[in-house]
């Protein structure tokens, strides 16, 4: 509050309150501006325009040159000959510097005249009452023929005749509003005698606080503006603050934030004999290290591995150069598949596809820092080693790129770069990876997250390693022949559109796409999305418009056709090792928040599964001769898992009875007996038992089934009252992550939401959706990993030439031996089926076939 809220109540009363994290910025503004070196002039009761005001007039007073800097057209009335307003016009390319003759070509009264005006005409955006009825341009004549209002009201209560263009209603109506006159010119005249303390000399340019913005900098992550702290302060800064307590700081020397060696480390060459035994004295010694490998390739396939290094004290590391010195490995294997010392690494996945390739098989894979930042905040995806050790440490790691040169088609190899540097950049990794090692481990065990990491998401590592080396096996004739199909299927869609529009144009141009729809056709774009461009033509958005001209369904065609193409018919063949002649995908467990794995070079998450042209796609992955591919899927499990964790009943019933679920549902909702239940009736049941699950309310569902909103909510109103436990269960979950700031799966897998409690409706919105579907979806995955380690366990004793060569949602794919198909499908199914239990029991289904496209139910088939 104040001094104004004291004259008028409802001063300001009309604004809306602002987002609470603008508000939370403020102090740290200040803290920023205070880094900075500038002076933070405050004070309470006032406005920051009266603080301006009393620094303009005082400063002014003293003959100094002033500019407000602003876009609050408020200070307009402190223009004079010494102080101007800068100010915005349209963006930062179109500004203005107000002078007094400025602000009289604008308003067409001078600056001595702006709070009369005010005082007349009102200012809605502060609730500045004004003489009502009294708009822009009454209130520019009269301020153009009195200047003030107490002038103005002297001649209309003394000598009104000598008044000009006022009739007898404007004076009835300047007469009646007299008080909120003068009110209004209190409220609007900003203050110039404001009680402040300030000196022009603590104003002056002089140095930052280097130190100082580094640790704000490093805080809120702002990773680019650090490298700059050196040129604006003319000071270096070491990577000492933010460091980690538990964390070592050794002896030596290290690579600093600005290239400098400021700070200490120690990172060893080895690259002679005497040196290389006593590191490996040391080695055997520890009881867990940090390894990691250099290699010329991200593609194991690919890849020449040139050396190794290792780490167990915070700034020291040892770089093994193997490239020359191969008996070294033979040395290093006994350690590496010691199963007594653990393995610690980041992304250490990759590190041990490149050592199995060359025969040393590591174990146990400990401990992975890029997991365990990944479960300690899954809502992020800055994983990577280099923005953790800036993010935890403020370290800027040796970028890649300055090391082996140009980026992007031009860029060397490490193959290149002398082996010295190599060790001090491969050192720096190691080292690094253990200090977060260490400082995440305890951060694992206070937010109980150390179950889930050492028997979910560590044993898995392994099996992926397995899934990613084994590859699968692609019909590569096959894709030729599809991708000629598809060719001339695509050219045929383009006449066809070009024929709707009339004309020829790039289809997959938006700009183009855009004028021929809604120009040139004359479509209406009533509802859809607007973008910086124009009409969005998203495939959402042309959803929308399907039924209104046959050139959508044609469009959306294309679309679906050229993307499947590019993305994989002409693109698996590429995918293909020379090595293997098989494609080996890169599985990621620390993309998706929800504990789903996801998938690239090639993505199998995005093949279309109910498509034809998905089956298509998929019967080019093919198993090898005298194999069979045997996919084992789990059925409904989401329902499953959403129907146990709110013990519904009725849910769990149906699933126990091997029911319809979604006929089950729908005979619930409609009221007739299941038997009656339509196919429509079913799909809408269907729509909602799976539209729950990602908080879809009643516009989505109307979208979806092509029905009233009305409708829509009807149908959802009736779900929820034969589902009351699911309603339930969902208000608790949300209700839960308010209060906490995060949902967690039944295996304890957390995601963050402090937006749950957002004032911004969307945002807000959207954390609620998150929050109903990551225990469900988090649940679901997390099963399935438990389902991928036990069957890698097991499943050498059942058959030792079977591999588990895919996973896509959840399924499992396996490669078997026709000999073992029956009883790797048993064990399989028993396996996944059991691996946890659930209210309503899990469900695997099992088909077979000699592609993945074309695959059979393995009910009666031997």
């Amino acid at each position: 509050p104040t001094f104004r809220d004291e004259i008028y109540d409802q001063y300001k009363a009309t604004r809306v309150r602002a987002a609470q994290e603008l508000y939370d910025q403020i102090p740290l503004t200040h803290d920023l501006v205070s880094a900075f070196g500038f002076p933070v002039v405050e004070q309470k009761g006032v406005e920051a325009d009266d603080v301006i005001g009393t620094l303009a007039h005082r400063l002014s007073k003293e003959n100094a040159r002033v500019v407000i800097l602003t876009g609050d057209m408020d200070t307009m009335q402190l223009v004079s000959k010494n102080v101007s307003v800068y100010s915005l016009r349209k963006g930062v390319n179109d500004t203005v510097l107000y002078t007094p003759k400025d602000v009289e070509a604008r308003y067409g009264f001078g600056p001595e005249d702006i709070v009369d005006y005010k005082a007349l005409r009102g200012d809605p955006s502060d609730n500045i009452p004004g003489v009502k009825g009294v708009g822009e341009k009454t209130a520019t004549d009269l301020i153009k023929q009195f200047h003030t209002i107490e002038q103005m009201y002297r001649v209309l209560e003394h000598a009104p005749e000598t008044a000009k263009n006022i009739s007898a209603k404007l004076f009835e109506k300047l007469m009646q509003e007299k008080e909120n006159a003068y009110m209004s010119k209190k409220l609007a005249t900003i203050k110039l005698d404001v009680p402040i303390s300030f000196s022009i000399d603590e104003a002056k340019v002089h140095s930052a606080d280097a130190a100082k913005l580094h640790e704000l900098f490093v805080q809120w992550g702002f990773k680019s503006l650090v490298a700059k702290i050196p040129a604006l302060t003319g000071k270096e800064v070491g990577a000492s603050s933010g460091k980690d307590d538990a964390v070592e700081q050794p002896a030596g020397t290290r690579q600093s934030l600005f290239g400098e060696r400021a700070s200490k480390h120690t990172y060893t060459l080895v690259n002679d004999e005497k040196v290389f035994q006593h590191f490996l004295t040391e080695l055997k010694k520890q009881k867990a290290f940090v390894f990691d490998t250099e290699t010329t390739s991200l593609n194991p396939y690919n890849a020449k591995l040139l050396g190794v290094s290792f780490s167990w004290r915070a700034g020291e590391a040892f770089y093994v150069n193997v490239d020359g010195h191969s008996a070294w490995l033979k040395q290093l294997k006994t350690i590496l598949e010691d199963s007594k010392v653990g393995k610690w690494g980041h992304n250490c996945k990759y590190d041990a596809e490149v050592l199995a390739l060359t025969g040393i098989n590591v174990r146990p894979l400990a401990f992975d820092s890029m997991i365990a930042s990944y479960l300690l905040n899954s809502g992020s995806r800055a994983h990577n080693l280099d923005a953790l050790a800036f993010n935890e440490f403020g370290h800027h790691m040796i970028p890649i790129e300055d090391l082996i040169g140009k980026k992007g088609k031009d860029q060397g190899t490490l193959e290149s770069v002398p082996v010295e540097n190599i060790a001090e950049y491969s050192g720096e990794d190691a080292d690094y990876t253990y200090r977060l090692v260490k400082k995440f481990s305890p951060q694992l065990v206070s937010l109980k997250l150390q179950k889930l990491f050492d028997e979910i998401e560590m044993p898995l590592v392994p099996v992926l390693a397995k899934i990613e080396l084994a590859g699968v096996k692609i019909d590569v004739k096959f894709l030729s022949k599809l991708g000629k199909d598809m060719g001339a299927n695509i050219r045929k869609l383009e006449k066809q559109i070009h024929g709707y529009a009339k004309s020829e144009f790039n289809i997959k141009s938006p700009a183009q796409l855009t004028e021929v729809l809604f120009t040139t056709l004359k479509l209406s774009s009533e509802g859809l999305k607007k973008t910086k461009t124009g009409i969005s033509t998203a495939v959402d958005e042309l959803e929308k418009l399907q039924g209104k001209h046959p050139i959508i369904d044609a469009i959306m065609e294309y679309r679906e056709l050229t993307k499947l193409l590019s993305t994989y018919i002409e693109t698996l063949p590429e995918l293909v090792q020379k090595h293997t002649g098989r494609v080996h995908t890169d599985f990621n467990q620390t993309v998706a928040a929800t504990g789903r794995l996801s998938s690239n070079d090639p993505n199998l998450q995005n093949i279309p599964i109910r498509t034809e042209l998905g089956r298509e796609i998929r019967k080019a992955f093919i198993a090898e001769k005298g194999y069979r591919l045997v996919s084992v899927d789990y059925s409904q499990i989401e329902l499953r898992v959403v129907a146990s964790l709110a013990k519904e009943e009725k849910m769990i019933d149906a699933f126990k009875h091997g029911a319809d679920i979604h006929q089950a549902t729908a005979a619930d909702i409609f009221g007739v007996p299941v038997a009656e239940v339509t196919k429509d009736q079913r799909s809408a049941a269907k729509e909602v038992n799976f539209g729950v699950l990602y908080g879809m309310g009643a516009y989505g569902l109307a979208s979806r089934k092509k029905i009233s909103r009305e409708k829509a909510q009807d149908f959802i109103d009736r779900y929820f009252a034969s589902r009351p436990k699911v309603a339930k269960y969902l208000e608790q979950t949300k209700a839960d992550a308010r209060e906490r700031g995060y949902v967690e799966t039944l295996f304890g897998r957390r995601r963050n939401l402090p937006e749950i409690n957002s004032s911004n409706g969307q945002i807000r919105a959207q954390a609620e959706r998150i929050a109903v579907n990551l225990p469900v979806q988090g649940t679901a995955a997390d099963i399935l990993k438990l389902a991928m380690i036990a069957c890698d366990r097991e499943l050498p004793r059942v058959s030792s030439k079977s591999r588990m060569i895919l996973t896509v949602h959840d399924e499992l794919v396996f490669e078997v031996p026709e000999a073992d198909v029956t009883k790797v499908a048993a064990f399989v199914k028993q396996s996944m089926e059991s691996v946890y239990e659930l209210a309503a029991p899990l469900v695997a289904d099992v088909k077979v076939g000699e592609n993945w496209g074309e695959m059979e139910a393995l009910e009666g088939k031997t």
